[in-house]
């Protein structure tokens, strides 16, 4: 399987069913394109299940994260796979093949140093943080309103490739710091494009949602953070 030998070592990750590269990526709190670049992926638009993919620039410092096992033998598995078609498709394993656990979220290197976000909409906030049922906040409006960046930023994703976020747009701040924009009606920016707090980047909408709003997340190296610990009081 590639990259099989690095299966467990820091800022490395194991594929398992149902990843997709840009899941991985916000997980991670990297670009897809930068992962399958350090992962010297020959097809970007193809993973398989048991393949290890680096997480991380070459050269950063990781925490170890446990390698994958079988829990029958203990040894190291690498399953039998078919990859998906695109960097949205999730890996997929055959019957039978073992499925490696995943692996704790790789710390990044990078600088906490307050970044000054600002509230992406001017609804009023319908759904708040909760780690285990929503991984951010939800603000109300209107579709068509307009989504504006939290903070300066790269887009290291625009689309619709992520199960339950739909028009999705994800920004990332620098080595610590993704924020993520979901359900749009309209993406007004593309992939690699940088922009500035405050710039218009989306209009509000209800794609993949039960009703017009925004979904808005913080995520530190990958996992979901309060907003409210960034965003200033309203």
């Amino acid at each position: 399987m590639p990259g099989a030998e690095n299966a467990g070592k820091p800022g490395y990750y194991t594929v398992r069913p149902g990843d997709t590269l840009i899941r991985i990526g916000l997980e991670n709190g990297q670009s897809w394109k930068d992962i399958a670049r350090w992962s010297n992926l020959d097809n970007p638009n193809l993973i398989e299940v048991g393949q290890v993919l680096r997480v991380v620039p070459p050269g950063s410092s990781m925490a170890a994260a446990p390698a994958p096992t079988d829990s029958a033998t203990g040894r190291g598995v690498a399953p039998v796979v078919v990859g998906g078609g695109d960097p949205a498709a999730p890996a997929t394993v055959l019957p039978g093949a073992s499925t490696p656990s995943r692996p704790a979220a790789s710390a990044q290197s990078g600088s906490d140093e307050s970044l000054g976000f600002i509230w992406p909409a001017s609804g009023s906030l319908i759904a708040g943080f909760d780690e285990a049922r929503n991984k951010g906040y939800d603000i109300a409006g209107k579709a068509g309103d307009p989504v504006i960046a939290a903070a300066d930023g790269r887009v290291v994703y625009a689309g619709a490739g992520l199960r339950g976020y739909g028009n999705l747009i994800i920004l990332k701040h620098n080595n610590t710091y993704l924020t993520a924009y979901a359900h749009n009606q309209t993406l007004l920016v593309k992939e690699d494009q940088s922009v500035r707090k405050g710039q218009k980047i989306a209009e509000m909408g209800s794609t993949d949602a039960d009703r017009v709003k925004l979904h808005f997340e913080v995520r530190r190296q990958g996992k979901p953070v309060d907003p409210s610990r960034y965003l200033p009081a309203r």
